[in-house]
C-alpha cells in the first residue's frame, strides 16, 4: 500500500494532535516508526510551542526578559516533549485508529531486522576470513 502524505494544512492538524482519514494511515505508521520518528517528533513539539513563543516575545518589556521568558518556556516544554516521547506517539497513533502499541512493536521489529543483517554481515565477514 503506498503511502500518502498529507498536505502541508492536514500536516498541521496533525502536528496538534488531529486525525488524520484512513488514506493516510500508511503514512502515520511510517511517521511514528521511521528511523527519524524521533526527530518528527521534535518538529511536531515544535509547531506547537513556536506560536506560544512568538507571543511572549510580543509581549510588553525589556527584550531581555522576554528572550529568557521564551528560552525558558521552550526548554520545559521540549524537556516534557521528550520525556514523554514513545507514549504521545502511542497515543498519536491509537488516536488515529491504530491497535495499542503497534508503534513500539514496528520499531522493534525494524530494530531486530538490522541487527540480524549486521550480524549476518559480519559472520559472513569474519568465517570468509577465518576459513582463508
Amino acid at each position: 500500500m503506498p503511502r500518502k502524505r498529507p498536505d502541508v494544512f492536514r500536516w498541521l492538524w496533525y502536528s496538534l494532535g488531529g486525525r488524520l482519514p484512513e488514506r493516510y494511515h500508511a503514512w502515520i505508521l511510517h511517521d511514528a516508526t521511521t528511523g527519524s520518528w524521533r526527530w518528527r517528533h521534535v518538529a511536531r513539539s515544535t509547531v506547537m510551542i513556536a506560536p506560544l513563543c512568538a507571543v511572549w516575545l510580543l509581549l510588553p518589556g525589556p527584550l531581555t526578559l522576554r528572550l529568557a521568558i521564551v528560552l525558558m518556556a521552550a526548554l520545559v516544554a521540549y524537556f516534557y516533549s521528550m520525556a514523554y516521547m514513545e507514549e504521545s506517539i502511542e497515543h498519536r497513533l491509537a488516536k488515529n485508529g491504530f491497535p495499542p502499541g503497534i508503534g513500539r512493536r514496528t520499531r522493534a521489529e525494524a530494530v531486530a531486522v538490522a541487527e540480524a543483517e549486521v550480524t549476518e554481515r559480519y559472520l559472513a565477514r569474519y568465517r570468509d576470513q577465518a576459513g582463508s
